[in-house]
């Protein structure tokens, strides 16, 4: 079967797409923007429009969050980068389920250039040359659906907004199948076999089980897996050189977590969105890609998160112009489209999104540059330091992670 496509024709976006992505692709302060490949500029938070006395005091919010580092860069020049705890900004981090935003990522590149001819792809195309057994439990399998056209219906983007109909329960503290399948010997497998519980499209559900079908996908569709073709298109041309991403029993990258990366290339991650997917004048993102994520619709249905949308794994804030990728234990990668603004937390425990939303975006006090405040520099400077020299004494040293390349259940 063909995965590519012939002709790749950006004439079918709309002007407007068009112009919004030559103007995000500036600065919001009309400047030519700040790209931080070779590392990042940095800049007093007045300099940028925002008080350092509100973040002393957002440092303060973090330590109750059991924070391990927050780091904020407006108009392309980070304003704060702390680490607590004895942390220190050369460890990486491991990222939890926010790796799914970069393997979303790593599907638009594949779509940009050609190699995914539509995201409305059927899924189960690629994977026809598995053997697909029922699932143990004696429903209906994945395979089964198929016959009937439910299945056929799966696509690459409905794998992307966790709207794939696959029964899965990750998160409803009932059973979790996302540890049912790291004992499998085959993830891939283990979630093809999976039986279906909704139509393709019609209902939002968590599933990290959709995250690595996609991996699989972008190896299929590339013939690298997808950290290697990630350091080739993605990590390589942000100047990210320091990453460390597991892989399954079969070699695929884990697709659901398992990626580490230094917070300040994390914050890379966001600012190619904040540029509307471009990097150094060259496009790596499709500006509809940025587009969707950026007007977010698929409801999570989230009880305390009531404005919470997904698309293309990333969670989005429509109302607050903010979207994010998001980790267990408030891992976070967060693009203010309208502030300008990349903020990265890394953390051992959950978060309150849009508290730490409004929190953030208080800090904001002017487009251009404040007069300088020693005082709130001078409070900024020493809670910085307060946070880094303390220790936890009830947390495990930090270590970086493994480099065996293998997550073990």
């Amino acid at each position: 079967m063909q995965y590519r496509r012939s002709v790749f024709s950006w004439g079918a976006l709309s002007t407007f797409i068009l112009v919004a992505s030559i103007s995000c692709a500036t600065a919001q302060d009309g400047s030519e923007p700040i790209w931080p490949t070779k590392g990042w500029q940095t800049s007093t938070p007045e300099d940028q429009g925002m008080s350092s006395a509100e973040l002393a005091r957002l440092l303060d919010f973090g330590t109750t969050l059991r924070f391990d580092s927050l780091l904020i860069a407006r108009h392309g020049k980070i304003v704060l980068d702390a680490y607590y705890d004895r942390r220190t900004a050369d460890l990486p981090h491991q990222m939890n389920s926010a790796t799914k935003a970069v393997i979303g990522t790593l599907a638009a590149i594949a779509y940009k250039d050609g190699l995914l001819d539509s995201l409305n792809h059927p899924a189960l195309e690629f994977f026809g040359d598995r053997s697909i057994a029922l699932d143990f439990l004696g429903g209906r399998s994945i395979a089964d659906f198929s016959d009937k056209g439910a299945a056929r219906a799966i696509t690459v983007q409905s794998l992307l907004d966790m709207t794939s109909g696959i029964d899965w329960r990750e998160t409803d503290g009932r059973s979790d199948m996302f540890a049912e399948m790291l004992r499998s010997p085959d993830w891939v497998r283990f979630i093809l076999d999976r039986p279906m519980s909704a139509n393709p499209g019609d209902t939002f559900n968590y599933k990290s089980g959709n995250t690595h079908l996609v991996s699989a996908i972008i190896t299929k569709l590339t013939g690298m897996s997808a950290s290697a073709y990630a350091k080739a298109r993605l990590f390589g041309p942000l100047g990210i050189s320091t990453s460390f991403w597991r892989s399954d029993p079969q070699g695929v990258t884990t697709g659901g977590n398992g990626l580490s990366m230094l917070p300040r290339d994390m914050a890379k991650i966001g600012y190619l969105y904040l540029r509307n997917g471009e990097w150094e004048g060259k496009r790596l993102l499709p500006p509809d890609w940025i587009d969707k994520v950026n007007h977010a619709t698929v409801n999570m249905n989230l009880s305390r998160e009531p404005d919470m949308r997904y698309s293309n794994f990333f969670w989005a804030l429509p109302s607050k112009h903010v979207y994010m990728a998001v980790g267990y234990h408030c891992q976070l990668i967060m693009i203010f489209t309208e502030l300008d603004i990349v903020a990265v937390t890394t953390a051992r425990d959950f978060c309150p999104f849009s508290k730490l939303v409004d929190t953030i975006s208080g800090a904001v006090k002017s487009e251009g540059a404040l007069p300088s405040d020693p005082a709130g520099a001078d409070l900024l400077t020493n809670k910085i330091r307060e946070i880094s020299g303390r220790r936890r004494y009830d947390d495990p040293v930090p270590q970086p992670p493994e480099t065996d390349g293998r997550l073990h259940g």
